[in-house]
């Protein structure tokens, strides 16, 4: 399976502090990967960087199959390319209902003109009654989007990415103030998206990570400390050392 996402020798600095140091990571087309590592590991900025926001003093980050560097590309051209970020607070259009959502998020053209005078077609209805499938909302098309619960509002707005039919999906923290049911239902929509895509979930939460029975890369300090399967990397003696002080 190629390579979608390399990061390669990637480094970047806040004012003195070295949040990302030397950091190489790799993704394939179709994968799914667990982030983990303790607060101020470099997480977050990991995720801004692939995705625009903030750019590195050094290294490179590589997209796709024609190598494109995504650092000489806009936020917004990067999401176009296929890379679609849902952070850890769901944001969703609460007074419009879960369709209108899928719907507003649907790959379209984004023009003034192209939007009024967009109609939905048949083929549009049908994506979003099929992606409503997928995260398990298909009998919520009709509510509106405030009166989910927190789960279904965090299902929603990962339809809404679903829908733009990414490449690359990155999630923070997604199971973050779920029932274990609501965490059981994200796990299989996760583990689904990455039969067709790759999917990078940044979380805490262990159990929901040994759920997702991934790769697992674990960071400190900006760097990769280690990877490999959950047992294997929680048995690494220096993974051992950052989070139980040994």
């Amino acid at each position: 399976m190629s390579t979608l996402l390399e990061v390669s020798g990637v480094s970047v600095s806040f004012d003195g502090f070295k949040a990302i140091n030397n950091l190489s990571f790799q993704i394939a087309e179709r994968e799914l990967r667990a982030v983990i590592g303790p607060n101020g590991a470099g997480k977050t900025t990991f995720m801004d960087i692939i995705t625009g926001k903030t750019r590195p003093d050094e290294g490179r980050v590589i997209y796709g199959d024609k190598g494109a560097s995504l650092l000489k590309l806009s936020e917004s051209r990067i999401a176009q390319a296929g890379i679609g970020r849902k952070f850890q607070r769901p944001t969703v259009f609460e007074d419009q209902s879960v369709r209108d959502n899928l719907m507003i998020a649907l790959k379209k053209k984004r023009g003034p003109f192209a939007v009024l005078a967009f109609r939905p077609s048949a083929e549009d209805h049908a994506r979003v009654r099929e992606i409503a499938g997928e995260i398990g909302l298909n009998t919520a098309l009709a509510r509106k989007a405030g009166e989910l619960s927190h789960g279904q509002k965090q299902w929603l707005e990962i339809g809404m990415l679903l829908v733009q039919e990414p490449k690359l999906l990155l999630v923070d923290e997604p199971a973050a103030g779920m029932t274990p049911a609501e965490r059981q239902q994200t796990t299989d929509i996760l583990r689904e998206a990455a039969r067709t895509r790759a999917v990078v979930v940044v979380e805490h939460d262990m159990e929901f990570v040994r759920r997702l029975d991934c790769k697992v890369t674990v960071l400190h300090e900006g760097s990769v400390l280690a990877e490999g399967s959950l047992d294997h990397v929680t048995q690494n003696e220096k993974v051992i050392e950052v989070y139980l002080g040994r």
